[in-house]
């Protein structure tokens, strides 16, 4: 008797969204049944400046930090801010 092996990998594809390098991520999680793909599905993140990556794949924090300075960061928050109720330019 042969036993069938199933394994599963994850493949990640990053979008950067200007102007503010708002980072998505698409996580295309892969099963595979003696080396051909039997299922796939799709999970899909968002990440702003200053979130918590904590539990991001190593690319996005590999991104973000390349991307993320402290200014870049300040400046987004500050454009957050301005954009709640009340807020009138």
């Amino acid at each position: 008797m042969t036993l069938m092996a199933f394994t599963e990998r994850v493949e990640h594809k990053l979008e950067i969204i200007p102007p503010w390098s708002i980072i998505q991520c698409r996580d295309a999680n892969i099963i595979e049944k003696d080396g051909v793909e039997v299922g796939r599905s799709y999970h899909r993140s968002c990440y702003c400046p200053g979130d918590d990556l904590t539990d991001a794949c190593q690319e996005v924090k590999d991104v973000a930090g390349a991307l993320w300075t402290q200014q870049l960061i300040d400046d987004y928050k500050a454009y957050i801010a301005s954009q709640k109720p009340g807020n009138i330019a």
